[in-house]
């Protein structure tokens, strides 16, 4: 069944809606009509338009026009229109609803113009103004008045809240251009240097951007360099990929045969690893990777025993060979301080293999002790000769040409540093009577310097702390040990003189002053420290090396003398 004023719709328009009752479109009342059978209200009658103004050119045929004769239910059965089906781009012909009263009135005609021919004209009041539509708008919408919205221009009434839809946002125009400073890189923009820039933007339509030459331009560009990217981008992960499968899987790069006859001197620092002496030997371009190398050691069995020095090698090696040569002692090419050198010996063996001027590392010794690491207990001791004897630490030092004085002296310094730390000088001293473990290295340079063989030093040690001791009677405090005259004279004789040794005025002269030299007196290995730290304890005063290889020792003066008397006549003898 088909009622006035139905649409397509079923919900109600309520009565709560600002434009039901007084406040309505129609403006005016007209007369009660019979009780609505939703809420009981009377039924209010609009005046009846004239014919073609009635409706508009806005309605759809599903919806009463503004200022109609409501439909018999009332307003909750009213439906509004479908603004996308109104608005088409062109004039429609408008739908009636099915009213019986509509049924038989002709049909409203229209002009080019989309005006109704006969109704709504340009003279019409409401029209007189097109940017103000309502400029001759009286304050209501009466029934004798003309109907704004049945004109063409006029803007569709609004939809009850409930009944509102949410109109979709518009499409954003994707050819937009940004402009050469905004949006894309210029490169990928393209270029638009054929484009008339005067002319304006409406006459250069979609069609024309979207398939003009520039766009081809543009997209031909962005093609290529997409290409151009993405296969740099393969290339990349492809050479990646091979390196990666060559650390893992592959074998390392590596030279062959024993070299190329071109010798190179290599440092190793002490302490290194397979992958540290790798890493120098490959900057020396002896062997081609650090892989190879550390490979190649792994594979040997003697190649952990690689040790820090000074190598003389060949460039371009293999691996295998690099390894096997450095193991040989023909390669060994280090500066080897022997045990109980001295520090003037020891200055000269730095001169000659730096290459430097003869007394160059002495006198960086003399003038820059402070500054190369002594620990605070070895300074400011009155009378010293050279506050780094004792400090040069006997050892094997890899030095060459190149290398500064000064960092070698610092090298073995801190090597001995090292060993008294390890050794507990420091503690130590104390629990032996001494001052200080200045005294403790002075006396292990001491048992050093006399003993002839390890297992002397102990003993060596017991004869210094007993001669040291305040009151024995054996010795009243003197050591009268012929090193240390020799040191002071930088000699190394054995046939001296009672005379000889007993008037020479200086203060390392232990057969003319009392107690401990001022200083070491040569640089004692970790043998003699350990028997400097740990001496016997049978009574020894005296010692005699009779054929200059062991020593004999006694406890008293004549046995000593007995000792002495044998060593003459076999001098004598022989």
């Amino acid at each position: 069944m088909t009622e006035y004023g139905r649409g397509q719709g079923s919900e109600p328009w309520h009565p709560d809606d600002p434009l039901y009752g007084d406040g309505g479109w129609g403006g005016q009342q007209a007369q009660q009509g019979p009780p609505s059978p939703y809420d009981g209200r009377p039924q209010q009658q609009y005046p009846q338009q004239p014919q073609g103004q009635q409706y508009g050119d806005w309605g759809s045929g599903e919806q009463q026009g503004y200022g109609q004769q409501p439909d018999q239910q009332g307003y909750g059965q009213q439906q509004y229109p479908q603004y996308d089906q109104q608005y088409a781009p062109q004039q429609q012909q408008p739908q009636y609803d099915q009213n019986p009263q509509h049924q038989n009135q002709p049909q409203p005609q229209y002009d080019q113009n989309g005006w109704p021919v006969g109704a709504h004209h340009p003279q019409d009041p409401y029209a007189a103004d097109p940017a103000n539509p309502y400029g001759q708008q009286p304050g209501g919408y009466g029934g004798d008045q003309g109907d704004y919205y049945g004109t063409a221009d006029a803007y569709p009434p609004p939809e009850p809240p409930n009944r509102r839809r949410t109109e979709p946002e518009p499409e954003p125009d994707t050819d937009w251009d940004p402009g050469p400073d905004q949006g894309e890189h210029a490169f990928f923009a393209g270029g638009d240097d054929d484009r008339d820039d005067d002319e304006p933007a409406d006459r250069r339509g979609r069609g024309e951007r979207r398939g003009g030459k520039e766009k081809k331009r543009r997209s031909g560009l962005a093609c290529l360099v997409v290409v151009a990217v993405f296969g740099g981008g393969l290339a990349g992960v492809a050479y990646f990929g091979y390196q990666f499968y060559q650390d893992r899987f592959g074998s390392p790069e590596d030279y062959a045969g024993g070299g190329n006859g071109q010798q190179v001197t290599v440092t190793i620092p002490k302490g290194s690893g397979g992958y540290a002496i790798g890493q120098e030997l490959k900057k020396n371009g002896v062997v081609k990777s650090v892989d190879a190398f550390v490979a190649a050691q792994a594979s040997n069995p003697q190649g952990n025993t690689i040790q820090d020095g000074v190598y003389t090698l060949q460039k371009e090696m293999s691996a295998a060979s690099a390894v096997e040569l450095m193991l040989s002692p023909k390669s060994r090419n280090n500066l080897i301080i022997a045990e109980g050198k001295r520090n003037a010996d020891i200055y000269k063996l730095i001169d000659a293999r730096l290459g430097v001027t003869a007394g160059t590392t002495a006198k960086v010794a003399e003038e820059d002790w402070e500054k190369l690491g002594l620990p605070e207990w070895a300074k400011n001791h009155k009378d010293v000769k050279d506050p780094l004897e004792g400090f040069l630490f006997p050892s094997s030092y890899g030095v060459s040409k190149g290398q500064k004085p000064e960092d070698v002296l610092k090298r073995m310094v801190a090597q001995a540093t090292e060993v008294y730390d390890k050794l507990g000088v420091e503690k130590e001293a104390a629990k032996l009577g001494l001052e200080n473990p200045w005294q403790l290295v002075t006396i292990a340079s001491l048992v050093q310097a006399e003993g002839t063989s390890h297992s002397d030093f102990r003993k060596m040690a017991e004869v210094i702390y007993n001669r040291l001791e305040p009151g024995n009677t054996e010795t009243n405090g003197m050591l009268e040990f012929d090193s240390t005259y020799n040191y002071i004279k930088n000699q190394s004789k054995i046939d001296l003189t009672l005379a000889e040794l007993r008037n020479y005025d200086n203060p390392y002269n232990t057969y003319f002053y009392k107690g401990l030299p001022p200083g070491p007196i040569s640089n004692p290995g970790e043998d003699a420290i350990k028997g400097a730290l740990d001496p016997t304890d049978e009574g020894w005063f005296y010692f005699i090396s009779l054929d200059g290889k062991t020593s004999k020792f006694t406890r008293t003066n004549a046995e000593h003398a007995k000792l002495v008397k044998e060593f003459n006549e076999s001098r004598k003898s022989g």
